[in-house]
């Protein structure tokens, strides 16, 4: 009887012991659970404001992106645009280059027959004198007056004369000795005028007016060429024109001197010989207005590489308005 109640309790006790530690392992669990729904909001409430954060200057960080990619198109754009025109102007100017070629080629085979024409002309000259001498005598000398190849039947006479830089460095002291021969050509006139190429007077109180022609008026003329520098673009063209409207008259006979070394606009000889045409008109029995001669200097003539194109284009149209207008193209061998 002792032993069976001794196991009954050893069970009671072994049974409560297990109780004991169910009990404490749920509590533990529960106890876990409590800690745990404790701590789980302060953790998401913080990941959620350092996300927020993050949006915050990921959508700044975008609206700058957004700013500058606007800025870069913008300057692509104008880059593109000025790329268009760059392209555009480099067109034109290789259409240009092209038409100035195809001019300069027609212009130099134009040059190239008149200076053919030209020696043809003087040994036909020089042929037709002798044959004069030889029937008419040596004596003989013909009713139209000419100083040195040039008509001087003139009363009155316009200097146009190219005042370029090229000119003043390389021709002036020979300029004025071709206007003192010039003028002593005509002993006595009824006026004088004088302009640069771009129709500049020399003497501005004169403008549309005849200088009167006196020995001292002479000498005054020669004597202001040695300062005179007027604006100049190395065309004769502004000066003829002026010379023509403003001192034509029908009772006038008047003669315009052109005194220059190049040509160095970017006109056409053909549009400036059209021009003058115009301008210089004939009458029913094909005389002109007035006549034009020239005296040619070779500032860019001599050396071999000096020469321009303005040189030759020069020679190419005085010659041809010389012909066409009554007059004597003269050029000169030396200029200093």
């Amino acid at each position: 009887m002792r032993r069976g109640r001794g196991g009954r309790r050893e069970l009671l006790d072994s049974g409560l012991s297990f109780l004991d530690v169910i009990s404490c392992g749920f509590g533990a669990v529960i106890l876990l659970l409590i800690i745990t729904k404790t701590v789980e909001p302060v953790v998401l409430e913080k990941s959620t404001a350092e996300l927020e954060a993050l949006l915050v200057k990921l959508q700044e960080e975008l609206f700058d992106i957004r700013g500058e990619t606007r800025v870069v198109n913008r300057e692509l754009t104008d880059k593109r645009r000025q790329l268009e025109e760059a392209l555009n102007r480099i067109a034109v100017l290789e259409s240009d280059f092209s038409t100035l070629t195809a001019e300069y080629d027609t212009l130099r085979r134009r040059a190239d027959t008149l200076e053919t024409e030209l020696a043809r002309y003087a040994d036909a000259r020089q042929s037709l004198t002798e044959e004069m001498e030889r029937l008419l005598g040596e004596d003989f000398s013909p009713r139209n007056q000419l100083a040195g190849g040039i008509p001087v039947d003139s009363e009155y006479i316009i200097f146009v004369i190219d005042s370029s830089p090229s000119m003043r460095q390389g021709a002036w002291r020979t300029v004025a000795e071709r206007m003192q021969e010039a003028l002593d050509l005509y002993p006595e006139v009824k006026g004088i005028q004088v302009m640069n190429d771009n129709g500049l007077y020399m003497f501005p109180q004169y403008r549309g007016q005849w200088i009167p022609d006196t020995p001292e008026r002479r000498r005054s003329i020669l004597s202001t060429l040695s300062g005179w520098a007027g604006s100049s673009n190395s065309s004769p063209v502004e000066g003829i024109t002026e010379a023509i409207r403003t001192y034509w008259a029908p009772d006038k006979k008047i003669s315009i001197y052109v005194l220059g070394d190049d040509f160095g606009t970017q006109g056409s000889v053909e549009s400036v010989i059209d021009t003058v045409d115009r301008l210089n008109r004939a009458d029913a029995e094909g005389q002109r207005r007035v006549r034009i001669h020239t005296i040619a200097f070779p500032v860019y003539m001599r050396e071999p590489r000096n020469r321009t194109p303005s040189a030759n284009r020069f020679a190419t149209l005085m010659r041809e308005l010389a012909r066409r207008n009554g007059g004597t193209f003269v050029g000169v061998e030396e200029a200093l």
